[in-house]
């Protein structure tokens, strides 16, 4: 056991050294076996491009983009004016005496034009401008949100085909140590459990081996209905090897011109107007009307003017506008609520992806070195009888679970860095800006 603990410190250092001096290989990248699968084989499939194919099928954003064309009809229908009435009326007709059949008929044809008062059309343009621009800032959104969809769904089948990768090697190295311990046991060198414990080994492996290829199933379906098509080769490796050095205090929150503070502003932005709208309604509309009147005896015709004032006995209005005061304080509420949680949100958000930026460098960088050394070295010094099995199991064990914690390390990285951008996405210019 001691040697191939002295084994592992020389392996650290050698993995240290040669960290500090090359670089990894674009062809394997840190904790990628260099083994492949044939069905991975042919061009990579970029998750910039499946966020191309993403935005064309998405549902999400058709539903967004419907919703657009609704606000902006709803703002020419906000800019409207009340229609004028045409108004006939027929008097003295079918009555008795000289009332009887039409010789007193009076007939009337009138035009009568509602006249809104209080800004009320204005009043509603505004509302209508503020739903359009929360709209437009909705579609943003959901872009937002499909992008850290896709982000997530490609990084989970990109670490599914590095597992993939990974259970083939072990696989490989199992079978391996199976011969190996076949040949000690038929030369006398050791006892036939060691052909037990490595065929124990090799079977464990080849159905986590299994395990990863219906794994690996699954996460390429759910990626290929988000983008809308199947996915013919294998996923970018060098993306989800690709992890950035990041040092030093978290940058300073701006959550100032973020989606989600426009959202909450846009939201403050439609209760003002509504406001203003209520208190508007409160002032009574005129109709005025001007019509001719023919009278049947004479063959004489009269001009007729009318106006009309609605008395807000019952409704003037008040309590409307108490509604829309009410609810113009609970958003404004609501944004600084908004205004707290994204600061909150973008710090953790920021600590996240640092902390997995920094997991997935120790992980996929010396430590992963040294235990695929120190590994390398337990087979051959078995090979050769100088170590046991079991220093062998436990280096292999060593060398899979720091492959396994490289890659989680990475997935969690790219998942973070997504939700990182999706909270401090910026929000788009809108018309009322």
């Amino acid at each position: 056991m001691h040697r191939l603990f002295a084994a592992l410190l020389a392996a650290t250092a050698c993995a240290s050294i040669a960290q500090a001096q090359t670089t990894p290989s674009a062809e394997a990248g840190p904790g990628q076996p260099q083994s492949t699968s044939p069905a991975l084989a042919g061009p990579s499939f970029t998750v910039d491009r499946a966020l191309e194919l993403a935005g064309v099928v998405s549902p999400a954003l058709e539903a967004a983009s419907a919703d657009v064309r609704a606000a902006e009809a709803g703002r020419q229908v906000a800019g409207l004016r009340p229609n004028p009435s045409v108004t006939v009326e027929a008097e003295n007709v079918g009555g008795s005496g000289q009332y009887r059949g039409t010789r007193s008929l009076e007939a009337t044809t009138s035009l009568t034009l509602p006249i809104e008062l209080g800004g009320k059309r204005s009043a509603r343009i505004a509302v209508a401008d503020a739903r359009t621009d929360r709209a437009a800032i909705q579609a943003a959104i959901a872009q937002a949100d499909l992008r850290i969809s896709v982000v997530r769904a490609y990084a989970e089948a990109a670490s599914a085909e590095r597992r993939l990768v990974t259970a083939h090697d072990q696989a490989r190295i199992a079978n391996e140590t199976l011969r190996a311990a076949q040949v000690r046991v038929q030369a006398g060198r050791a006892s036939p459990i060691e052909v037990q414990r490595a065929d124990v080994a090799r079977v464990n492996a080849d159905a986590a081996l299994l395990r990863e290829e219906r794994t690996l199933e699954v996460a390429r379906f759910s990626l290929s209905r988000i983008i809308g098509q199947p996915i013919s080769g294998p996923l970018d490796a060098d993306w989800f090897s690709h992890v950035p050095a990041i040092y030093g205090p978290l940058r300073p929150i701006e959550s100032a011109g973020t989606l989600v503070m426009a959202a909450a502003d846009a939201d403050l932005a439609i209760a003002d107007a509504s406001v203003r709208l209520a208190r508007s309604q409160r002032v009574p509309d005129l109709t005025v009307g001007a019509g001719a009147r023919r009278l049947e005896q004479t063959n004489d015709t009269a001009a007729i003017f009318s106006l009309s004032i609605p008395i807000p006995l019952f409704n003037n209005g008040r309590a409307a506008l108490s509604q829309a005061s009410a609810e113009r304080q609970r958003a404004d509420a609501q944004r600084r609520v908004t205004a707290l949680d994204v600061d909150q949100a973008i710090a953790r958000a920021q600590a996240d992806a640092a902390n997995a930026a920094t997991s997935a460098a120790a992980a996929s960088g010396p430590a992963l070195a040294a235990a695929e050394e120190a590994a390398r070295i337990a087979r051959i010094g078995y090979r050769e009888g100088k170590f046991g099995q079991l220093d062998l199991l436990d280096a292999e064990r060593t060398l899979a679970a720091t492959r396994a914690a490289a890659i989680d390390a990475l997935l969690s990285y790219h998942i973070a860095q997504a939700q990182l951008e999706r909270l401090t996405a910026r929000a788009p210019v809108t018309q009322g800006e």
